[in-house]
């Protein structure tokens, strides 16, 4: 048997029927922005990986601290020890971090960053006496992870979660901001999509630990990307009623949308914040869950005095390591540039395809590409097609899109942009 034949047989992919796993790549090889199939074939890695590979695969820099720490100490637990690594790293987040974000909880997955999150909200409440806010709002087209609380805060109709909406956790789901980042701004509440959420604030926040959702840019729930003021306004509103707000930077964090972070389009500063992916740049997984000194203090001086968390590889030094090489890959590279640029050319070449059948939507913020369709996109056609046009996307729902590496050039970005335009008119 195989490789790819005992894979089909024996291993469970993500989001894949086993019963028709569809076309399958056998990758022997990752660099810059290049994957390479056993036969030799090479295909640009347009979804960075599932949005992580924000500085290219195998990058120098990264690799080269992590076979150093390697030597020193793979890994050890961070109950009762600690290590230069995750001291380091952490210096690095409170640097760039909005003031006020500076107590850091790692862990090992953005799913476990989110539950980490919704843990320390609760408790956070309790402190407070307010035993009664166990629930969690958020707003409809969001995706927080495959955990089980994080499932609970995800689009219950429309996400990728549905099926389990029976054995979750009830939250409160708000409709999701109407206006898109480039349209006009309103302060109307009926016309901006606030006044559920004020209604809500106003009725049940007695029952609300926190407003949990993605600032700017919705990704796995739609690829949306919503209008900041939507941000600011719900902060306020929030503050008023002392709900906590979490914003989820797993995939938005590092440069992606065009500001380091989302939430920097808007001027806010959350709560909670959970980062992951491009935090080591897609070399090892690691997460963290940003907090103020207040919920950490409050947390501390109350009954439980300590999080009810505590994860086996928690900053895992090794992935430390990769942390901070990533971020001084930021520091060393103008990222913003480099965004930019991709920005403003698939802008330029992605735009043929708002004439073509079936497509409803042409949009694009920062390194992010997005052609959708108004029907479902099965990603089985990109997927054998892939080989053929050199290029790795991975549609979901109606969406066809890329997240390339930071790195990529123009050259490679405009063999992307063709090839999602190219799938589209193979659609029609």
């Amino acid at each position: 048997m195989n490789s790819l034949d005992f894979d089909a047989r024996h291993l469970w992919h993500p989001y894949t029927n086993v019963l028709d796993p569809g076309p399958m790549h056998l990758i022997t090889d990752a660099e810059g922005v290049w994957l390479t199939r056993e036969d030799g074939t090479r295909m640009i890695d347009a979804m960075s990986s599932w949005w992580c590979a924000a500085h290219g695969h195998r990058n120098p820099a990264i690799t080269n601290a992590m076979q150093a720490q390697l030597q020193r100490m793979p890994h050890v637990m961070f109950g009762g020890l600690t290590h230069q690594p995750a001291i380091d790293l952490g210096r690095k987040l409170v640097e760039l971090l909005p003031t006020g974000l500076d107590r850091i909880f790692y862990s090992d997955s953005g799913s476990v960053a989110i539950e980490v999150a919704l843990k320390m909200a609760v408790q956070y409440q309790m402190a407070l006496g307010n035993t009664g806010r166990t629930q969690f709002a958020t707003i409809r087209g969001g995706y927080h992870g495959d955990t089980w609380k994080a499932m609970s805060v995800c689009d219950p109709v429309n996400g990728m979660h549905g099926l389990f909406s029976g054995a979750l956790s009830i939250q409160h789901f708000l409709p999701c901001p109407p206006i898109s980042f480039d349209q006009e701004w309103t302060d109307d509440t009926t016309l901006n999509g606030l006044d559920a959420l004020e209604e809500l604030l106003e009725t049940k926040s007695d029952q609300i630990a926190a407003l949990i959702l993605e600032p700017v840019v919705q990704g796995a729930g739609g690829m949306y990307f919503y209008h900041p003021k939507w941000l600011q306004r719900a902060q306020k509103m929030c503050k008023a009623h002392d709900v906590l707000v979490i914003f989820d930077e797993i995939a938005t964090g590092f440069g992606r949308t065009g500001e380091l972070f989302a939430m920097h389009h808007a001027a806010v500063v959350p709560d909670i914040v959970c980062l992951g992916k491009a935090l080591t740049g897609g070399h090892i997984t690691l997460a963290a869950t940003i907090t103020s000194e207040n919920v950490a203090r409050r947390i501390g001086e109350s009954e439980a005095g300590v999080l009810m968390h505590g994860p086996t590889y928690m900053a895992n030094p090794l992935a430390c390591a990769a942390a901070i090489a990533s971020l001084g890959q930021l520091s060393a590279r103008d990222w913003r540039t480099e965004v930019h640029a991709i920005a403003d050319q698939m802008k330029h070449e992605l735009a043929p395809a708002r004439g073509l059948p079936g497509v409803a939507d042409v949009r694009v913020l920062g390194a992010i590409g997005v052609i959708e369709m108004e029907q479902w996109v099965d990603p089985s056609i990109a997927h054998a097609l892939a080989p053929d046009t050199g290029v790795w996307l991975r549609p979901f729902a109606r969406n066809i899109y890329c997240m390339p590496p930071y790195i990529i050039t123009p050259e490679e970005l405009s063999r992307v942009t063709s090839a999602m335009v190219s799938l589209v008119r193979s659609m029609s």
